[in-house]
């Protein structure tokens, strides 16, 4: 008997959901924190430097710097910026939506030391002399912009005034800002247009005041920034910048709108692919991977996390992945049906069956993720976080949610007696009197042998790997900035550009650049790269000069050879430890053999990609080690399930003393897992593709290091890494004679041998 009750519940849950989700999501939107490549803004990593021999840069020094910047950022009314203390006395500013780049800038990395100077540079007063926070802008009886100072003290103002007095005719009281010793004097300066200092009043009497007016030919902005800049207080350091990052509003609004483009268009095909493929389960799939959108979303917001370009990658990515446990289990449930089990037995037995397959899979992506967030910068970070926080809640939606809303329907016997709701046809299924099991069902792939051509196959790898090699050796890899250091432009123009305009005026620059790059559909996408890393100042000369010349602002990256090291070392260290924690996981799990066996197959994965970038002189940046880290995470999947089933196989033989019996396993394991494993890659790649048609052209590398991996890691779960672990295991065999794959019980304990 059908029972309705539990029929209406699963569409009330649904109704209840979709209102939730409908009524709240756009508040959720509003409130997540876009990064600096969504809405605009600038980046910058300063090493702090004595500013005086013998000064020691101590942990509380920092703490005051990055204190003191905080308070001059407060004046440039930017919302939530992010100010981080690093190692090696660094201090990493994010400053995102902020409108004058340069102003900022400016702002943040000026010492303000004030100083008061006769003209023959002596030190009058400095800073130490000002009432904190005393400093404000005004006007002048002509409406000319001013500073005003509160000094501490206006008897040794009095005094300073005496002294200037009596040096007449010379009797300039200069005013510096950020005076270098040896460097600067007033006699040089006095000389030139735009000298360095403020202002050089005559002071032709004593003053008996705690006020002081700076007068300079400043307009109001300028007089706005310096008074702030007092007020905020003096930095007690030099600030050096070894890494800055700048990218227009209008860049990151169009990022921002194909990204979303290419994520609405990839997760609608795999929505599409799993109603066909999977018919009802796939339903609950697309339901269920709804909420998953939602929930990421909401636990983005709640954690504060700042939604980068590579996060909504990320994002639509974790959909291609959430769907993997639901494509597991479905295939599970598949083969139960098969079998001539009822349904709400199929169900039941199919999802308990996949559970511990799926968090073996999942766990470690998330290991790759936890990786990726510990070495990453902030466009990485924000994707890490944002493929950690899928993952997790994939668990809860695409495990617990799925089973759920699918339970509510398979307990009200509705779907009794009709597999074809689950994709199944009736002619498949065996009757349960005959005794089958799940690893005895024949597959649509039982001609193919996976084992016999398995040293061809080895030998089509070595002659790859070594061609790969050569490839290597020629060209190289083209290192972007982030690993070789450098300076890069980007800018969109508002109409089409010819490479032979640009090239002419990075030649106006006087620096060194390489041949620019024009793309985009209507070539109005314009990058090129600096061998030098720019100076703050030599920044605002370009972009002006191309601002000019095109109109638009370009964005401008630069990387210290410093940090350029620092990020290589990083990209290796991060590889090696997932690939270390990826092998104990699989030897605790399951054994040694296959936790070496899965590694050497990602790193056939990993040499192939970058062999790929060398040939085709893609660029690699840190984005690409987020690829390749994301690779190693999720193309070790198939593998895993490969290997569950094998696990299950072995065991079903209880004891193997034949090598043929191991061929049996590994190409019956891979015939019985092939539709799952080509599928769980397939909504993958589904997602991949669509950033590659419609995404932003700013992570396009990053998509295809993911296509090339995905189908690398394809090749490598079924060719590769099973393989490796059958040489091994025949070669065990033949060393003990016999190898036990069952619990047997004797006098002092369990064994398991596999």
């Amino acid at each position: 008997m059908v029972k309705r009750s539990r029929i209406v519940s699963f569409f009330l849950i649904v109704v209840v959901l979709f209102s939730t989700m409908g009524g709240t999501a756009n508040e959720i939107l509003k409130n997540i924190k876009l990064g600096l490549d969504l809405q605009g803004g600038f980046e910058v990593l300063y090493e702090v430097e004595p500013v005086k021999e013998g000064q020691k840069i101590t942990e509380s020094v920092v703490a005051d710097t990055a204190e003191a910047l905080d308070k001059r950022i407060n004046v440039l009314g930017v919302s939530e910026p992010s100010i981080q203390v690093e190692e090696g006395n660094r201090i990493r500013v994010q400053l995102a939506g902020v409108e004058d780049q340069e102003q900022a800038r400016s702002l943040l990395s000026t010492q303000a030391n004030l100083s008061f100077r006769d003209v023959n540079d002596k030190l009058m007063m400095d800073g130490s002399d000002l009432v904190e926070g005393g400093a404000s802008q005004s006007f002048t009886e002509n409406g000319q912009p001013n500073v005003v100072i509160k000094l501490k003290d206006s008897e040794k103002f009095k005094e300073v005034t005496e002294k200037i007095v009596a040096m007449a005719p010379n009797n300039q009281l200069v005013i510096w800002l950020d005076f270098e010793e040896g460097k600067d004097s007033f006699a040089a300066e006095s000389q030139k247009e735009d000298p360095k200092f403020l202002s050089a009043p005559n002071v032709s009497e004593v003053f008996d005041t705690n006020e002081v007016t700076i007068e300079g030919s400043f307009t109001a902005e300028e007089a706005q920034n310096l008074a702030a800049m007092l007020k905020a207080g003096a930095l007690p350091v030099k600030l050096n910048e070894v890494y800055s990052t700048s990218v227009g509003a209008q860049f990151g609004v169009q990022a921002l709108d194909q990204t979303i483009f290419a994520g609405i268009v990839g997760i609608g095909l795999i929505f599409l692919f799993m109603i066909i493929y999977y018919r009802l389960p796939g339903a609950v799939a697309v339901i269920t991977l709804s909420a998953f959108l939602y929930l990421t979303l909401l636990f983005f917001e709640l954690v504060n996390g700042v939604m980068t370009l590579p996060g909504i990658a990320a994002l639509i990515l974790g959909v291609g992945m959430a769907v993997d446990a639901n494509i597991i289990t479905f295939e599970r449930i598949r083969e139960e049906i098969k079998i001539g089990r009822p349904i709400r037995a199929a169900f039941q037995t199919g999802s308990k069956n996949a559970f511990l397959t799926v968090v073996d899979a999942n766990l470690t992506t998330l290991l790759a993720g936890g990786v990726l967030f510990y070495f990453g910068t902030s466009s990485v970070k924000g994707f890490a976080t944002t493929l950690i926080i899928s993952i997790i809640v994939s668990f809860i939606t695409s495990i617990w949610g799925a089973r759920v809303l699918l339970g509510l329907l398979v307990n009200s016997n509705w779907l009794k007696d009709k597999p074809g709701l689950f994709g199944v046809k009736k002619s498949d299924i065996h009757p349960i009197s005959e005794g089958y099991e799940a690893l005895d069902l024949p597959t649509r792939f039982d001609k193919f042998d996976f084992v016999k051509p398995h040293k061809k196959l080895f030998a089509f790898s070595l002659v790859a790997i070594i061609a790969g090699m050569i490839v290597l050796g020629i060209f190289r890899l083209n290192l972007g900035i982030d690993f070789s250091s450098g300076s890069r432009l980007e800018f969109m123009a508002s109409e089409p550009v010819t490479e032979q305009a640009v090239q002419a005026e990075l030649e106006k620059t006087g620096f060194e650049a390489g041949t620019p790059s024009i793309g985009g559909n209507d070539n109005t996408i314009v990058s090129a790269r600096f061998d030098k890393a720019l100076t703050q100042t030599e920044i605002a000369k370009v972009k002006a000069q191309f601002n000019e010349a095109f109109g638009v602002e370009p964005n401008v990256s630069t990387v210290s050879p410093v940090i350029g090291k620092e990020l290589a070392k990083n990209a290796v260290k991060a590889l090696a430890i997932a690939a270390i924690g990826i092998i104990l996981y699989v030897a605790f799990r399951f054994e040694l053999y296959m936790g070496v066996a899965a590694v050497l197959a990602l790193l056939h994965d990993v040499f192939f990609i970058i062999a790929f970038f060398s040939l085709t002189r893609l660029e690699v940046d840190i984005t690409f080690i987020a690829a390749v880290l994301t690779i190693v995470g999720y193309s070790i999947n198939d593998t895993i399930v490969t290997f569950d089933r094998m696990r299950e196989n072995m065991m079903k033989k209880r004891k193997i003393t034949a090598p043929e019996e191991l061929d049996d396993i590994v190409n019956k394991s891979l015939r019985q897992t092939l539709t799952r494993s080509l599928n769980t890659v397939l909504t993958v790649v589904i997602a991949v593709v669509a950033l590659i048609i419609f995404g932003s052209p700013s992570i396009l590398n990053f998509s295809i290091a993911l296509l090339v991996g995905l189908i690398g890691g394809a090749y490598s779960s079924i060719f590769i890494a099973s393989q490796l672990w059958l040489i091994w295991k025949k070669k065990e065999l033949k060393k003990k004679g016999t190898l036990i794959t069952y619990k047997e019980k004797n006098t002092n304990k369990d064994e398991l041998q596999v």
